[in-house]
């Protein structure tokens, strides 16, 4: 059985072309939902803190999309899926691994831009619903705020850069993570990070927790923790 489409879903939509917007703000409101149009990334930076979830054209008239992303990304996780014109890999590899929830090249097709969105806020709304932040995975848990682990009760000592990179897999159990993302998140800038390094403080992570095929490599992309 399907699940329930949701509906009452506060959108805000960042869109500059009157007829695209007038179009989709339709749309929305025909499912149910509570749409608010923006035009620039400088308003959207605002109205955010109102909304569920952000559809984010990138070819906006103040700045790039992207960079409005980044700035989004650090303060808010509203989920937010990416809807422009532009296709190219490098764009859409960039905005995802900016933290955009998912990414939809127009033209669009309306049941799945309804049913990408019903999916991203359905996980927004799971994250918000974590009780704590230790997340535990078989024997293991991660104190993300005291930056404490213990494998079967018994705490192990990280260096930062090992607590670092499974506390960023740990936000994301059962999810696979790129080594750019991992580089991203823990060096801040993947294109001055050293690969090598990654490798490194992976390995010495993985000697320490002493739970073989908790922490998996997924060949040619990354890694995962736990299933």
């Amino acid at each position: 059985m399907l699940p329930a489409t949701l509906s009452g879903v506060r959108v805000l939509l960042v869109e500059d072309d009157d007829g695209v917007a007038d179009a989709l703000v339709e749309a929305l409101r025909a499912h149910g939902h509570e749409p608010t149009r923006v035009r620039r990334g400088a308003d959207a930076l605002i109205a955010h803190r109102d909304n569920e979830v952000v559809l984010l054209d990138l070819g906006l008239p103040d700045e790039d999309g992207l960079e409005v992303l980044r700035k989004l990304r650090k303060v808010d996780p509203v989920p937010v899926l990416v809807l422009t014109a532009r296709g190219d890999e490098r764009t859409v590899v960039r905005g995802l691994r900016l933290g955009a929830d998912d990414y939809l090249v127009k033209p669009v097709r309306l049941a799945e831009l309804l049913a990408r969105m019903d999916n991203v806020v359905r996980r927004g709304a799971a994250r918000s619903k974590e009780p704590d932040t230790t997340v535990r995975v078989s024997d293991v848990e991660i104190d993300l705020d005291r930056r404490r682990v213990t494998v079967g009760g018994a705490e192990i000592a990280l260096t930062p850069k090992e607590f670092d990179l499974l506390a960023v897999l740990a936000r994301r159990p059962g999810a696979a993570v790129s080594r750019q993302q991992l580089m991203d998140e823990v060096w801040g800038d993947a294109f001055v990070a050293v690969s090598r390094s990654l490798d490194v403080h992976l390995t010495g992570l993985r000697a320490k927790l002493q739970r073989p095929g908790l922490l998996t490599t997924i060949r040619g992309f990354g890694y995962r923790l736990g299933e």
